[in-house]
């Protein structure tokens, strides 16, 4: 398989799915028994599934905030367009700082 077609098929994990496999690559990893190219391609699989989960949580806490916030629609859910106006009324209005385009600083959690 291509690195093309693992990313697609990572894609299209539901959330909950990604994160039982992440959860079984992290046990199996600190289980300690896996060579070392093994266990590095753990880790590679371990990062992306990592980083589909947080995508999908953002993506998923972007449309809850577009959902509360837009009173026009009598709150009719919608799937989240990054390139909708609404998105950025929606980010920008987090934290009531005008600073939209500045990145967001970790909050300290980590999945390792």
């Amino acid at each position: 398989m291509t690195e093309n077609t693992v990313k697609n098929k990572l894609a299209e994990l539901p959330f909950e799915q990604a994160l039982d496999k992440l959860e079984k690559l992290v046990e199996k990893m600190e289980e300690g028994n896996l060579p070392l190219d093994k266990m590095i391609d753990c880790f590679e699989q371990g990062t992306a599934l990592a980083s589909l989960c947080r995508k999908k949580l953002d993506n998923l806490e972007k449309k809850i905030e577009l959902l509360v916030r837009d009173d026009s629609e009598g709150g009719k859910w919608t799937e989240f367009d990054a390139g909708s106006p609404r998105k950025d009324a929606a980010l920008s209005s987090n934290d009531g700082n005008s600073d939209a385009d500045e990145p967001s600083k970790p909050s300290g959690d980590t999945l390792f």
